[in-house]
C-alpha cells in the first residue's frame, strides 16, 4: 500500500485530467459518463498524481484512451437514465416515494435498504445469481408463515454495517468521547448478535439454495465465540436503546470499582426523580422530567398552566419558551446534573479498558459478522420482493424467465403507475411486448398522451426488476440479460453544462452510440424535437439506422410520420402505435392505451387534442383547413415528386447491385442458396454458363419492368398533384380583394421545401 495525501483525491482535479488527456472524440461522452461518479473520478485523479510523483511521468495532452466501465458483473446505467426512469428519485418531488426504489423498498433494516438501492442502480448480469434470487422469492411468496417470521425477526436489527465499520476503525484521538462511543458500539454489537438466531430459526425448512446459504451463514456456531466474549463483559439483560438516558445507564465492564461507580450513578438518578416528585407536589404544575445529552435533566410544563407570564416560581431558572411549553431548571437540579456527569465519566473511564479489550478480541473474528450482515441484507431485500408480490393490489406479479435472445411480456404494466392507479377508480391498461433477434427495433407512434412514454418506460423498469431478482407486474415475462441500459427521454435544457435541449439530447445519443452493443436495451422518446423538422427527421433516420445495425433491443418513440414509413422495409424493424379513437368531427378523443401493430395513420391528432382542450373555433377552423390542404399536398408530392421517383429508382438500382454481388459471391463459393440465383445449386453441382446467362436475362427483364412502372406512376399522378396545388393557393386569397399570399411565401415561412409542379 502506497499512501497518498488526501487532497489528491479530488473530483475537480479528475475532471481536469479527463479534459486535458482524453482523446478529443471521446471527451463529450466521458463528461456524460463521469457525471455523478464522484469516487471513480477521485480515484482517477489520485492514480495520475501518483504516477506523476512516484515515477516522474506526465502524459501529453489528448493522448490517453480513457473509458468508463460499470462495476464488474453489473448492468451499466448512466446518470441520465437513472434520472429519466426515476429509479431512485421522483422527478417532480424529490421526497416522494413514487419511484422504483420507493416501490421496492419494503425492507426492515438499514442494510437491506442500502443493498436494494445498490442493486437498483447496478442490476446483476449473472444469470445463476438472478435465478437463485427468483427461486428464493418464489419460495417466500408461497410460504406466508416463513415470510412473516423473517420480517418479524428483521425488525429488531440495528444498523450492522455501521456498527462493524466503527469497530474496525482505530481513532487517533482516544479521548472521552471516543470511549463513550466505544461503549455504545459494544451495546449495539450485542443487540446485533442477539438478533441473528431468530433469523436462523425463521429459515428452518428453507428449500431454495439462496435461503439455505443465508441460514448456513447465520448458524449460531459461526459467531458463538463472539457471543461468549460479549456475555462475559455485558449483563444478559442489557440491551441497546435509542434513548440517551437508557443508553447511558447500560454500560459494560467487569470491575468491582466499576460496580461502585455504577451504583452511585444509579442512586443519583433516583435522587433526581425524587426531587422531581417534590417539585411537582409543591407547585401543582403538569411538570415533565426530560433528559438531553447537552443539558442533562430539565423540567418542562405547558405555558397554559401559568396564570400570567410573570408568575413563574422564583426557584425556576434558565427558562425559555419552546412552542407551547416552557423549559427550565433549578439550582439544585443543575448541581445534581453535574454530579451525574462526573459519575458517568467515572463509569466510562473504568469500563473503557474492558471495552477496548473486548473490541480487540472481536476484531480478530469480525469477518464472520460482516458475512452475516451481508446475508441479512440480502434476505431483507428478497423478503421485501416477496412482500411486494403478495401485498400488491394492482394486479398479479409473475416470476420472469431468463432467455438468451427474446424479450416477451404478456399483459405487462408500468410498476409505479399501476400502483398509483390501484388507489383510484381508473384501471391500468396492460400491454404486450414481443422482441426477438429478427424483430429488435420498434418504432412507436401515436397521439400525445396516448401512453407511448409509459409503455417504453415499463419495459426498462421491468427489465431492471427482473435482473435484481424481483418478480414483475405481468402475466408472463421473459428477458434476455441486458448489459447496458440507455434511456433518452428527457427534453430539458442542461443548465449546468450550458447546453440547449437539442445539444443535450445529441450528447446523450453520442454516449449511447459509443457504448451500445448487441446486449443493450435502449429506449428513446421523441428524438430530434429540439431542432427544425427537416433536420430532426434526418438526424432521427441516421441514428435509427445506426441503432438497427447495433443489433440491440430498441424502442423508438417518434412523432415524425415519415420515419416508420421510410424504415418499414428494413430487416429487424417493427412498427407499432398506441390506439386512439377520434370522432368524425374531431370533437372527442378516447385514449385506448393499447399497443397495436403498424404505424398510426394520419388522423390529425394535434387538431383533435386542441379542439378537446378548447381553442377558439375560428383558430381551429383555419388550422383544420390548412392542415388538410397540407396533408393532401404532401401525399400528392409523395406520389409524384421527382425526389420520390429518384429515390425509388435509386433503391431499385441498389437492389440490383446487391443481387449481382450476392450472385457473384455464390458462384465463386459454389453457394447453397435457395432463392433462384446461380448460387442455389450445391457446390458439388457447380454453376453452368448457360444457367448463369438465363438468370441474368431474367434479372434484366425484371429490372426494366420495375423501372418503367416507376416512371408511369409518376406521370399518371401529375395532373392530380397540380390540381391539389391550385386548391391550396385558394386558401390564401384575401376576402376583401387584398393581395393574396403566395404559396412560396407561405411555405418558406414554414420551412417547407417547394417542388415545381406540386
Amino acid at each position: 500500500m502506497t499512501s497518498l495525501d488526501r487532497n489528491y483525491w479530488s473530483e475537480l482535479n479528475g475532471q481536469d485530467y479527463v479534459q486535458r488527456l482524453a482523446f478529443p472524440d471521446d471527451l463529450e461522452v466521458l463528461k456524460l459518463s463521469i457525471a455523478g461518479s464522484y469516487f471513480a473520478t477521485c480515484c482517477f485523479s489520485a492514480v495520475l498524481k501518483h504516477i506523476d510523483i512516484s515515477m516522474g511521468l506526465t502524459f501529453a495532452p489528448q493522448t490517453l484512451r480513457i473509458k468508463f466501465e460499470p462495476s464488474e458483473g453489473s448492468m451499466m446505467i448512466d446518470l441520465s437514465t437513472m434520472a429519466s426512469l426515476e429509479l431512485i428519485q421522483n422527478l417532480q418531488n424529490a421526497k416522494s416515494r413514487e419511484c422504483l426504489f420507493g416501490l421496492l423498498n419494503q425492507t426492515m433494516t438499514p442494510m437491506g435498504a442500502r443493498f436494494l438501492r445498490s442493486n437498483v442502480l447496478q442490476p446483476s448480469i449473472d444469470a445463476e445469481k438472478i435465478k437463485k434470487r427468483h427461486e428464493a422469492v418464489a419460495e417466500l411468496t408461497s410460504k406466508g408463515d416463513m415470510l412473516f417470521a423473517i420480517r418479524s425477526a428483521l425488525k429488531s436489527f440495528v444498523d450492522a454495517d455501521r456498527v462493524l465499520a466503527a469497530l474496525v476503525v482505530i481513532s487517533a484521538r482516544q479521548d472521552f468521547h471516543f470511549m463513550e462511543q466505544s461503549a455504545n458500539h459494544v451495546l449495539m454489537l450485542k443487540k446485533f448478535v442477539d438478533s441473528i438466531k431468530p433469523i436462523w430459526e425463521a429459515l428452518t425448512g428453507a428449500g431454495s439454495e439462496e435461503l439455505q446459504m443465508i441460514r448456513q451463514l447465520c448458524e449460531p456456531t459461526r459467531y458463538v465465540n463472539i457471543e461468549n466474549l460479549i456475555k462475559y463483559c455485558i449483563n444478559e439483560d442489557v440491551s441497546c436503546s435509542t434513548k440517551p438516558l437508557e443508553l447511558r445507564s447500560q454500560r459494560a465492564g467487569v470491575n468491582s470499582f466499576l460496580d461502585v461507580a455504577r451504583q452511585a450513578y444509579k442512586e443519583l438518578n433516583d435522587d433526581v426523580n425524587a426531587y422531581f416528585n417534590e417539585l411537582k407536589e409543591q407547585f401543582e404544575l403538569n411538570l415533565d422530567l426530560k433528559f438531553e445529552h447537552a443539558r442533562q435533566y430539565y423540567l418542562r410544563f405547558p405555558m397554559a398552566d401559568l396564570e400570567s407570564p410573570g408568575t413563574l416560581p422564583v426557584s425556576f431558572i434558565n427558562a425559555y419558551q419552546k412552542n407551547k411549553y416552557l423549559e427550565c431548571q433549578t439550582l439544585d437540579l443543575i448541581k445534581m446534573n453535574q454530579k451525574l456527569k462526573d459519575a458517568h465519566s467515572e463509569v466510562i473511564t473504568l469500563s473503557d479498558s474492558t471495552i477496548q479489550e473486548l473490541i480487540q478480541q472481536v476484531r480478530s473474528q469480525i469477518h464472520q459478522l460482516f458475512k452475516i450482515s451481508e446475508s441479512v441484507a440480502t434476505l431483507d431485500m428478497l423478503a421485501a420482493f416477496a412482500h411486494l408480490t403478495t401485498a400488491c393490489i394492482s394486479g398479479d406479479y409473475t416470476r420472469p424467465e431468463l432467455s438468451t435472445d427474446s424479450l416477451m411480456i404478456k399483459s405487462g404494466r408500468h410498476p409505479i403507475r399501476a400502483k398509483l392507479m390501484s388507489t383510484t377508480s381508473e384501471k391500468f391498461i396492460p400491454n404486450d411486448v414481443y422482441a426477438t433477434p429478427q424483430n429488435r427495433f420498434h418504432i412507436i407512434t401515436g397521439a400525445n398522451m396516448s401512453g407511448k412514454s409509459t409503455y417504453i418506460r415499463s419495459i426498462a423498469l421491468m427489465s431492471i426488476m427482473a435482473q435484481i431478482g424481483c418478480f414483475v407486474p405481468a402475466e408472463y415475462a421473459s428477458f434476455p440479460l441486458s448489459h447496458e441500459l440507455f434511456a433518452r427521454v428527457s427534453t430539458d435544457d442542461n443548465l449546468e453544462a450550458n447546453v440547449s435541449t437539442f445539444a443535450s439530447e445529441m450528447r446523450e445519443i453520442a454516449f449511447i452510440i459509443r457504448n451500445i452493443s448487441h446486449t443493450s436495451l435502449v429506449i428513446i422518446d421523441e428524438l430530434g424535437r429540439g431542432t427544425s423538422t427537416t433536420d430532426g427527421l434526418a438526424i432521427a433516420i441516421a441514428i435509427a439506422e445506426t441503432l438497427i445495425n447495433s443489433k440491440a433491443y430498441v424502442w423508438f418513440v417518434t412523432h415524425f410520420r415519415d420515419l416508420p414509413r421510410i424504415l418499414a422495409d428494413r430487416a429487424g424493424v417493427s412498427n407499432l402505435h398506441l390506439s386512439v379513437d377520434i370522432s368524425k368531427d374531431y370533437a372527442k378523443m378516447t385514449m385506448r392505451y393499447k399497443i397495436l401493430e403498424g404505424y398510426e395513420e394520419e388522423k390529425f391528432y394535434g387538431l383533435a387534442l386542441a379542439r378537446v382542450i378548447g381553442l377558439p373555433p375560428d383558430v381551429l377552423d383555419t388550422a383544420t383547413r390548412v392542415s388538410k390542404a397540407l396533408h393532401e399536398r404532401n401525399e400528392a408530392k409523395k406520389r409524384n415528386s421527382r425526389a420520390t421517383a429518384a429515390a425509388r429508382r435509386t433503391k431499385l438500382i441498389l437492389n440490383l447491385r446487391e443481387q449481382l454481388v450476392q450472385a457473384r459471391a455464390s458462384v465463386l463459393l459454389g453457394g447453397s442458396r435457395n432463392d433462384g440465383s446461380p448460387g442455389s445449386r450445391s457446390s458439388e453441382e457447380g454453376v453452368s454458363a448457360e444457367a448463369l446467362r438465363d438468370w441474368l436475362k431474367k434479372l434484366q427483364v425484371e429490372f426494366l419492368v420495375r423501372l418503367r412502372a416507376i416512371e408511369v406512376d409518376a406521370e399518371a399522378t401529375a395532373a392530380q398533384a397540380n390540381k391539389t396545388g391550385e386548391e391550396m393557393s385558394d386558401l390564401f386569397e384575401g376576402e376583401d380583394g387584398a393581395e393574396k399570399l403566395t404559396e412560396r411565401d407561405f411555405f418558406e415561412a414554414g420551412d417547407v421545401t417547394l417542388e415545381k409542379n406540386g
